[in-house]
């Protein structure tokens, strides 16, 4: 049986290093041609599509190193990219060899990321693995490190790229005590909120949820706290105080109307009984602000109730 041709992929050409300038909008509309590319071919030979998934990520910085990342766009458009991409290669289907060549060109890519562009990849480092066994192995392979950029010992801690990584692939792994235990001494948000989806995950939710609270400061974000404690709680079934500790902060948008959509979207049977209210505030319907009941009087609530 003849061996399929391979197949020519019309993002290669356009990212090579340096192929675009300062403005992001072209490589913007090139990163999106990219990946509504993969994806067409992922509907019909998704090994295929996830080499090409690999191929674009490890080109994605080289070619952007010159864009004005300034204003976020690029960079919002990357990871947006990287989400997309991300479930492409997991699913994939691969032998071990495959995945693992896969796994080592995406980590040379990471590890020369200078910008960076796609640090955010190590994020989904555990779904990448594909399986447990696979991130166990590649936890093993970085806790040392990762313990060791996390320590106390200022002689010894730094900065490690692949930490969320080590991170992502203990939690795939589902070796949470230890996700716990490397933690203990560190005061970051984006690490500690692994910390957080463990303990949610060995069934420790009301433990998660002081835990995560403990985590607010200056190295947290707020907004992303309540996103986190919003999520135990709605996957315990506890609907209701959800809505009234998080529901407003958790699903804050930027505009008043867009905040009072996602709050009802989340929380339909809310909306259904009038706990959710919101009126205009003046004839245009393009400016509205919401008014939840139960949670006028919650801390940290901008909207003040009015009748």
């Amino acid at each position: 049986m003849a061996k399929a041709a391979p197949h020519e992929w019309e993002f290669q050409a356009r990212f090579r290093r340096h192929a675009f300038g300062w403005k992001s909008q072209p490589a913007m509309q090139r990163l999106k041609q990219a990946v509504s590319e993969i994806r067409k071919v992922a509907r019909h030979d998704p090994g295929r599509a996830a080499e090409g998934a690999v191929r674009l990520l490890e080109r994605l910085s080289p070619a952007l190193e010159n864009v004005d990342s300034s204003s976020g766009a690029i960079g919002t458009a990357v990871n947006h990219a990287i989400a997309e991409l991300v479930p492409v290669i997991a699913r994939a289907p691969a032998d071990p060899t495959t995945r693992e060549a896969w796994l080592e060109r995406l980590w040379a890519a990471h590890e020369a990321d200078e910008i960076p562009y796609i640090e955010t990849l190590a994020d989904h480092w555990g779904e990448l693995c594909a399986s447990n066994e696979v991130a166990s192995a590649w936890a093993d392979r970085l806790l040392g490190t990762t313990r060791m950029a996390l320590s106390p010992d200022k002689s010894l801690r730094g900065h490690f790229h692949g930490t969320d990584a080590c991170l992502s692939a203990l939690y795939r792994a589902e070796r949470y005590p230890e996700i716990v235990d490397v933690l203990q001494a560190d005061t970051i948000w984006p690490y500690k909120r692994w910390a957080v989806r463990a303990l949610a995950a060995m069934d420790r939710k009301a433990e998660a949820i002081r835990y995560a609270e403990s985590c607010r400061g200056r190295w947290a974000n707020d907004g992303e706290v309540d996103v986190a404690c919003e999520e135990i709680l709605l996957s315990s079934g506890r609907v209701e105080d959800a809505y009234d500790r998080y529901g407003l902060r958790a699903n804050r948008a930027g505009t008043y109307l867009a905040t009072y959509r996602a709050v009802a979207r989340k929380y339909p049977a809310s909306e259904r009984s009038g706990s959710i209210r919101f009126r205009r505030w003046n004839s245009s319907s393009t400016h509205c602000r919401l008014y939840p009941r139960r949670m006028s009087n919650s801390p940290g609530n901008p909207c003040l109730w009015a009748e």
